[in-house]
C-alpha cells in the first residue's frame, strides 16, 4: 500500500518516504514495545509526566522573557518538583502551600 521509494545506486543516503511509510517503518521497528503498557502494567501510557515538568520552567521563560539569574531558575525547579512530587503523592496543594508559609512544610517521600 505504501511502498518504499527505491534509492538510485550513484546517490547515498535514504531516499525520502511518505509519512505513511515512515510511520509504518517505526511500528514494525518497535512492534514489541508499541502496546508495552498493557503487558507491563509497571511502563506508563504516556511520558506526559517529563512533558508536564519541562513545560512550567519554557513556561515562566516565556512569559518574563529569561530568568535574571541561574540560582532563580535552579529554585523555581526545585519548588517546581518538590510540589509535582507532593501533588503525585496525593496532597492537596493549597495545604501544601499553606504549610510551607507557615513553616512546617510537607517534605516528600522518596
Amino acid at each position: 500500500m505504501h511502498p518504499e521509494v527505491e534509492l538510485a545506486v550513484w546517490k547515498g543516503g535514504r531516499a525520502t518516504q511518505s509519512v505513511a511509510c515512515n510511520l509504518l517503518r517505526r511500528l514494525r521497528k518497535h512492534a514489541d514495545a508499541i502496546l508495552l503498557f498493557i503487558r507491563d502494567l509497571a511502563v506508563p501510557f504516556t511520558n506526559n509526566v517529563a512533558e508536564r515538568a519541562v513545560r512550567m520552567p519554557k513556561v515562566k521563560q516565556k512569559i518574563s522573557g529569561c530568568f535574571r539569574i541561574v540560582e532563580g531558575a535552579d529554585n523555581f525547579c526545585v519548588i517546581r518538583s518538590c510540589l509535582d512530587t507532593l501533588r503525585m503523592q496525593g496532597h492537596g496543594m493549597l495545604e501544601v502551600l499553606q504549610r510551607a508559609c507557615a513553616g512546617s512544610p510537607i517534605r516528600p517521600t522518596a
